[in-house]
This record gives C-alpha cells, structure tokens and sequence, in this order.
C-alpha cells in the first residue's frame, strides 16, 4: 500500500521504522531537505501549509495522514472528495488547528475544559488575572502559550486572536492516547504523567503508569469517550489534560496525530503508539496497549549556548545502563531548546524509575562539536 504523510519530522521518522517490519510503501513531505524521514521514505521537499503542493503529493496515495496537525487541510479535503482516504478526517484537523474552534467543541460537547475568552487583540479582559494566553493558531511545542500573571504583563500580551484562560491550579498534568480504526475499534494507551520544563515549557520527561486515583482515571476514561464520540473520525489523538488540586480533570488540548506523551510506549507496553498508528491507517485489528511495568521518557533536547553539529555528550554511560533504550532522531545539528531524541526507561518501581530518569538527566548532554 502507497501510505502518504505530511511531515517528514522525528514522529513520522519513528513510525516508518517501526512500520518497516510490513510490506508498504512510505512517502514523505517536509520543506526541510534534512528532515529526519528524508533517508527512510520516498521524500518530496515542498510546503506541506501549500495547497497544490499537497494535493499533488496525495495522487496516487491509498492513505494520507499527517504527523503535524499545521497543514493545508483545504488540499486534504479535496483528497478526501477524489476517494483518497486521509486520517485523521479533515474536518477534525481542521478544528484542532484552531485554539477558539477547539475549546468550542469541547463546550458544545460536554467535554471539561477551563472556561475561555476569545479576544482578538488588545481588549478588554475579562478573565482576572493570572491566566493563560494561546494564539488561535499555530502553537506548538509550547511556543504560542504564555502566563500573565499581572497587570505588568499585560506589555507582553500578544496582539493576535487568541484565547485566555484562567490559570489552573494544577496538581499534576496527564496524557492518554486514543486509537480509533475504521472498523469503529477504540482502544487507549494507559494514562501518563507529563513532567515539563518550566523554562523551555517542553515536555521534560513522563511516567506510566500515572500515580492517580480510580476516580480521576473514571474521569478521564469518560473524557476520551466523550471526545471520540464527538471527533467522528478515526486516527490517533493525545488528549493533554491537567488534574487541578481539587480532583477535577480539565482538557487542555488535544493533538489529532502521534504525540511526545506516548514515546515510552515503544518499550513499556505491548505495544507501541507507532504500531497503532500504522494499524489504524491500514485499518487492521488494534493492537493491545496494556503497560508492560513501569516506562518512562526523557527529552534529549539542546543544550543552552550550543549550535552547530551534535555531539552527546555521556551517551556512553548512559548505554551501560540495563534497561534503557536511546532513539535519536538524525538530526545533524543541534541548537538552544531543539528536540534531539529521546531516552526510554522501564523499572520495577516507580521510584526506581524517578530516580533513574532524574540521574540520566544529569548524566547526558546534547552539546555541539
């Protein structure tokens, strides 16, 4: 089968390879010559945000999916009128494109997201401070959100469409990955703990099993029904969630695509979010997701003050561990904040598991020769 995907970046990259082990062709689109599918796919450099570009990449194609949720979604629903199937559905990329379309869905669906105002750029506000600003469009990896905590910060308020929203008093932040087939098949990856670094406002490292109680995990098991009742589309959605320090889930976003909350998958359970999301676009029988032990996940990310070709440094030390997996995503040059690779653990305890993710982090660096 010719399987076509906008984006040639680490998740894409991650899914091929684990794809590899069946017979299908891959094909690739990315602007960058160097992305980290170009060596493992049929690779077409071009703008995957370009109307023509994408509808020309998908003739031909028996699938077209997407591994960013930031394409022309106009060339995606004319893919979908030629009879080529796309997954996820246009429609549902088209409303996680945009922050108010998607905080309106949640509302009209019932699904608990904080309460929003949509401001178009500097109005007045009628949500007290501090709370939360995200562009309309175009955030990613953190990028597009910010706190305003005062009146002060009010200098730094964006003066794009964008949402606000209050704050939350957050005890712990959550993921939970959701396959759907054609067939109308569900099935979740267990619930994973999301750490973050406060300066970078990137995922750190996570956990899994999540330390929550049956009454959260009820919460967020009829949240992801909800949703996917709601999204009418099969594909592979992360649901962010954020668990407040009275018991309350609250979704934060969703991303319609593979996501960074589920790269310890691909030793901690079953099976991988890479291996659903290839029999999801094959539309084979869903794979089981159940956690093998305790897994977690460490971000190799760039190091401050270096740019230039990677080097990583303690890589070595790091390969005398028992039980820790590297992937690294073939990227040649590394800069400030740039996701590198990452590192997987699986552990007996969760304790055990903190600690070795907390000296690994000590224990290597992304740098630049």
């Amino acid at each position: 089968m010719k399987l076509g995907l906008l984006g040639g970046g680490q998740l894409g990259r991650m899914l091929i390879q684990d794809a590899l082990k069946y017979d299908d062709q891959w094909f690739t689109l990315d602007p960058s010559k160097e992305a980290p599918c170009h060596a493992i796919s049929d690779f077409t450099l071009g703008d995957f945000n370009d109307y023509q570009t994408v509808l020309d990449f998908g003739q031909g194609k028996e699938v077209v999916s997407i591994e960013i949720e930031h394409v022309n979604v106009e060339a995606l629903f004319a893919l979908e009128k030629q009879g080529i199937k796309v997954i996820p559905r246009p429609h549902i990329i088209q409303l996680i494109q945009q922050k108010i379309l998607q905080k309106e869905f949640y509302k009209a669906h019932g699904i608990p997201s904080p309460e929003f105002q949509v401001i178009k750029g500097r109005e007045q506000i009628h949500i007290p401070f501090p709370f939360v600003q995200k562009l309309n469009t175009g955030g990613y990896d953190g990028k597009g959100v910010q706190v305003l905590r005062n009146e002060k910060d009010l200098e730094l308020l964006w003066d794009e469409p964008s949402i606000i929203e209050p704050l939350v008093s957050i005890d712990k932040e959550l993921s939970i990955i959701v396959a759907k087939n054609e067939r109308g098949e569900i099935r979740t990856f267990p619930v994973t703990e999301m750490l973050a670094d406060p300066e970078l406002n990137l995922l750190d490292f996570n956990i899994c099993p999540s330390a929550i109680s049956p009454e959260v995990e009820a919460q967020i098991e009829a949240i992801a029904k909800a949703f996917m009742e709601a999204a009418n589309s099969e594909g592979l959605f992360a649901i962010e969630l954020f668990l407040d320090t009275q018991g309350k889930v609250w979704v934060n976003e969703t991303a319609p695509r593979l996501h960074n909350s589920g790269h310890q998958t691909q030793e901690g359970n079953f099976n991988s979010q890479f291996e659903q999301m290839y029999r999801v676009l094959k539309n084979l029988p869903l794979a089981e997701t159940r956690a093998r032990g305790y897994s977690g996940m460490l971000n190799l990310v760039g190091e401050k003050g270096f740019s230039g070709p990677v080097v990583y440094k303690g890589l070595e030390e790091v390969l005398k561990r028992p039980n820790v997996y590297v992937h690294l995503y073939g990227k040649t040059d590394t800069k400030p904040g740039r996701k590198m690779g990452h590192i997987n653990v699986v552990s007996d305890s969760r304790e055990a598991l903190i600690k070795e993710l907390l000296e690994i982090k000590t224990q290597i660096k992304v740098q630049a020769k």
